[in-house]
């Protein structure tokens, strides 16, 4: 069955109505489901989940941010607008898969959460 993207107004398709799991099901299960939203497309539901992650990381705790992202580190796909983005041909890893990553790789990423998240949390 297809569908038109509230959003955008592209038209895709939904495999849930094939009697298989919807590829939406791919994507972190971080947002509160509305069951009377229409369904977005997957680039527009992607950006919807990081624009909801971004602000749940303004929001929390470090060490409560790690454990939820690490339900997702076993995750193998990355999910571009989630995991990273692309600027200039390269791939920039969002602060969601720096968290899901668990550690700093000490590489001075632009996104890395945990100086920044570690800094705000700290007391003094």
């Amino acid at each position: 069955m297809d569908n038109n993207c509230p959003q955008c107004g592209v038209v895709f398709g939904c495999g849930s109505s094939q009697g298989k799991s919807c590829w939406c099901t791919e994507f972190p299960a971080v947002m509160p489901l509305d069951a009377t939203a229409a369904c977005l497309c997957k680039d527009c539901l992607a950006k919807a989940i990081s624009k909801y992650i971004k602000a749940m990381i303004k929001k929390g705790s470090h060490q409560q941010l790690l454990e939820y992202a690490a339900q997702y580190r076993d995750s193998n796909e990355l999910q571009e607008h989630i995991d990273y983005t692309i600027e200039d041909g390269q791939y920039v890893f969002s602060s969601w898969y720096h968290l899901k990553r668990g550690s700093c790789c000490g590489n001075g990423c632009r996104h890395c959460p945990y100086g920044t998240i570690e800094t705000i949390s700290s007391p003094g």
